[in-house]
């Protein structure tokens, strides 16, 4: 009883991040109008960095070398991701970047199986189809979804495979995230993740520059500072370490079922601060992906009372 709760109180968090992630697309796209997207994304991890230093150096007295490398391997998958998805966006549309990055909940079990040895419940695959099955209606955009596919398989472009690369990294995240966050100290590993991304997209963000493929630009305005700091405190600092504290209270395969509710809340906080109109596919996508985590939670339930159950009697 008291392991259910602790996973229903893991869930409830993995929650709350997703609808503070929904809440990052509106503001992140607003934002890279003035200033280029690697710089963006340097900052935005160098001010998390920076607010959590000093929690650092008062809860962890000495960082082990092990707990170092663990975080610098968080860190540079979780700027593979970034760089892919927010590159990757120069040249494909937003409607298949939403649909590519939703297909890491489809590799996470992959990853779990190889890497953990951990193979998903029934209820686990059920729902991810669903899901998988709801992130398509949500990305068709209100066309049909024949003419989605064609459009995805017609002009799978540069932008697409560095999109689909990145869901591929942010999955292998999830899994690795599961495994270190319940072998290391909360704080070296959170500080060291943040810094590490941070630096690295810092450095390719001058790469870029010098290289002509993107040119290094900041305007200083609201829109940019609002986006910094709601990215910085809430979907980094706060996201990214409840991440490492709760995730590991869940399966990787129900965290990615959770996080695929990303788009969805996307769609809302558009649909409320942008009056965009949610399309008839997309209220079925969420239907979907919604019914999906249910879908996973009750077949869940139902295993663990038949399990306890048999080892009463």
């Amino acid at each position: 009883m008291i392991n259910r709760l602790k996973e229903l109180k893991a869930e409830a968090i993995l929650f709350v991040m997703t609808i503070i992630w929904g809440g990052t697309f509106i503001l992140t796209k607003n934002a890279l109008n003035d200033i280029s997207s690697m710089l963006y994304v340097g900052i935005r991890f160098s001010i998390a960095a920076s607010v959590l230093l000093p929690l650092v150096i008062h809860f962890e007295k000495k960082i082990d070398k092990k707990a170092l490398w663990h975080g610098i391997i968080l860190g540079f998958f979780l700027y593979l991701g970034f760089f892919g998805q927010t590159y990757g966006l120069r040249f494909t549309s937003a409607t298949k970047s939403g649909f590519l990055t939703g297909t890491l909940v489809v590799f996470i079990p992959i990853f779990a199986i190889f890497i953990k040895k951990r193979y998903p419940s029934v209820g686990a695959i059920i729902g991810t189809i669903i899901v998988f099955i709801g992130i398509i209606f949500l990305s068709t955009g209100g066309n049909s979804i024949t003419t989605f596919f064609e459009e995805v398989g017609r002009d799978f472009n540069f932008g697409d495979q560095l999109t689909l690369a990145a869901a591929i990294v942010f999955a292998l995240h999830v899994v690795l995230i599961d495994i270190y966050s319940s072998i290391h100290k909360f704080w070296s590993l959170f500080f060291i993740q943040l810094t590490t991304t941070a630096i690295l997209s810092l450095i390719t963000s001058f790469v870029l520059d010098a290289t002509n493929i993107e040119l290094l630009y900041i305007n200083i305005n609201f829109d940019v500072v609002t986006a910094l700091l709601y990215t910085a405190l809430l979907a980094t600092l706060f996201n990214i370490g409840m991440q490492i504290k709760y995730q590991k209270e869940v399966t990787p395969t129900k965290a990615g079922i959770i996080y695929s509710f990303e788009p969805v809340f996307a769609g809302l906080f558009a649909s409320f601060l942008l009056n965009e109109k949610i399309s008839n596919f997309g209220l079925i996508g969420s239907v979907l992906i919604f019914t999906g985590l249910i879908t996973t939670e009750v077949y869940d339930s139902i295993r663990k009372s038949k399990r306890e159950r048999s080892n009463q009697s």
